[in-house]
């Protein structure tokens, strides 16, 4: 008897401690977003009182320890992921774009990924693992605990819910929708719904864009054969390109064009994800038309209806995203083989454009891996920076924050490379429209996700998703237009100039195609309020994105009201 007691003494015991340590994993991601997030005073209380209160009593809702951990299992798998988020960008929950990213990426970019976040995949297996072998062990050796301990436990869990619920009412005094977007994992939990819903769409997007038209018509021809290039690049930094005023040589041969293109040094993504800003960038939805995107064709289709032969040209793999529907609307598509070089995708326009002389064309060219592969070499490049280059820095964090931009460098070089030649493969062109898109430049942020919160990498115009749009070639023919461009290159613009522009060069109406809303047109209206497109899917205005006071400073500098 007295050894049967021992024995259930020693399994409550360990009951408890499993209890502990579950409670004491769970409320990681807590404790840094307490340091990491801007919420108020009250939030942040909640923030930790209320899951933790939670947490405990569920810990010990059922009689046999271990049954509650594997139960909850889907919250150790928020918290995990969130770790590894915290590790990426050091800030921010896992959002609904995140989510959308990995349910539509492909082989090669996961495994890129995972290439780059490997340590922080180590230390989540480290503290859940271990958690759950355990929980396998008690459930199996139906170890209980103690009554005593759950009474206590759930006493002190009770308390600490009572308080935190009572935390949100003056939370919600300075915030809608705080338990919703700030209270972790309730948060993380509704952006995993959103992510299903909008999953969803992308699917059935051939059902509802079945019988969409634009009616598009060309109200003038040239002369000779028309070809236009709309190229969406790889991310890269507005800071780090020549053509913006950075002070190395990173786009030698588009800057050697001089008043053959126009740069507008004034435009702002509409969203700062891969899965939203491609489309958008393809489509004529408006930031505030979200779920039209899921009604509308795009880019190709108002081509086709136009009368122009359209291809889509990819170095990446199809991965079932918007993207790839909007693809499928030109007449040609093809993905390139490996190793899907840049370089290898322009050849293959090369051979369209010399290959077929009767038709005008769209050749729509998307390069989106040119980062991955280039990584090894910036980082071997970046090795050779000499401590010479840190001198005029004010600390040594200062110093290799600006060395580990500078190993991007030879990537702006490069990029720059890809426009000569799109230059000179579509020489016999009459209009080039070439467009790029952007990326943060700290050495960890080559993930390829994109940070929940913004800073002015993730919105300015070569900044994230666009690096502000290159026009060339405008000059034959259409001075107008041309003159046009150049009087807008600092307007105020979004993304959503881009098919608007090209639509207005190409001479083509249609329905959803506006002249005040392009560009190259003399009616441009630079008066309309520009917006972005939240990770809820809501349009709301630059300022309320989040953006701290540095961020504002440097748009000021600049020159750019938001």
């Amino acid at each position: 008897m007295e050894q049967t007691g021992k024995a259930f003494l020693r399994s409550s015991r360990h009951a408890a401690l499993l209890a502990l340590c579950y409670f004491a994993a769970v409320m990681i991601p807590n404790c840094i977003l307490f340091f990491t997030e801007p919420y108020s005073i009250w939030s942040k209380a909640a923030l930790l009182t209320l899951p933790a209160g939670g947490y405990l009593l569920w810990s010990v809702a059922f009689r046999r320890s271990g049954i509650a951990v594997w139960l909850s299992f889907p919250v150790i798998f928020f918290c995990a992921l969130q770790i590894v988020l915290l590790y990426l960008f050091g800030n921010s929950v896992a959002a609904t774009d995140m989510f959308i990213n990995i349910v539509t990426t492909n082989p090669g970019e996961a495994t890129e990924l995972l290439s780059n976040i490997y340590p922080s995949v180590i230390l989540v297996c480290v503290i859940y693992l271990p958690l759950l072998w355990t929980a396998t062990v008690h459930v199996r050796r139906k170890v209980d605990f103690s009554p005593r301990f759950r009474r206590r436990t759930a006493v002190v869990g009770g308390v600490l819910a009572l308080v935190g619920a009572g935390l949100l009412i003056p939370a919600y005094q300075t915030k809608r929708h705080v338990l919703r977007n700030e209270i972790f994992p309730v948060n993380v939990a509704y952006n995993v719904v959103l992510c299903a819903r909008e999953y969803v769409k992308i699917e059935n997007y051939d059902r509802t864009s079945a019988g969409f038209r634009y009616h598009a018509r060309r109200t003038a021809k040239a002369d000779k054969r028309e070809i236009y290039v709309y190229v969406i690049g790889e991310a890269s930094r507005a800071a780090n390109w020549e053509l913006y005023g950075y002070d190395r040589p990173t786009n030698p041969r588009l800057k050697a064009l001089g008043d053959e293109i126009v740069v507008f040094r004034n435009m702002l993504t509409q969203s700062n994800t891969t899965h939203k800003s491609v489309p958008m960038i393809l489509s004529s939805v408006r930031t505030n038309e979200h779920d039209e995107l899921f009604r509308r064709k795009g880019l190709p289709a108002l081509f086709n209806e136009a009368g122009f032969r359209t291809w889509f040209l990819s170095n990446q793999s199809p991965q079932g995203a918007m993207i790839d529907k909007l693809a499928r609307d030109a007449d040609s598509l093809i993905y390139m083989g490996h190793p899907r070089y840049d370089m290898q995708l322009l050849d293959t326009m090369k051979r369209i454009v010399e290959a077929d002389t009767e038709n005008d064309l769209l050749l729509h060219p998307a390069l989106l891996r040119v980062a991955f592969q280039l990584s090894p070499a910036l980082s071997a490049r970046g090795s050779l920076l000499s401590a010479r280059r840190r001198r005029g820095h004010r600390t040594a964090a200062q110093a290799e924050d600006m060395e580990r931009l500078r190993q991007f460098d030879p990537l702006y070089r490069h990029l720059s490379v890809v426009g000569d030649r799109v230059s000179r493969i579509a020489r016999c062109v009459q209009r080039i429209a070439l467009q790029r898109r952007p990326r943060r430049g700290h050495a960890r942020r080559r993930s390829g996700t994109f940070p929940p919160r913004l800073a002015y990498d993730d919105l300015l115009a070569a900044a994230r998703r666009f690096a502000g749009v290159v026009f060339g070639g405008l000059q034959a023919g259409v001075s107008q237009q041309a003159a046009a461009a150049a009087s807008h290159e600092n307007a105020p613009a979004t993304t959503h100039a881009l098919f608007q522009t090209i639509a207005d060069i190409a001479r083509i109406e249609a329905d959803y195609v506006y002249r005040e809303a392009s560009l190259a047109s003399p009616s441009y209206d630079t008066t309309v309020r520009r917006c972005y497109l939240n990770d809820h899917n809501r349009a709301v205005p630059f300022r309320a994105t989040g953006l701290n006071g540095t961020d504002l400073a440097y748009f000021r500098r600049r020159g750019i009201e938001l």
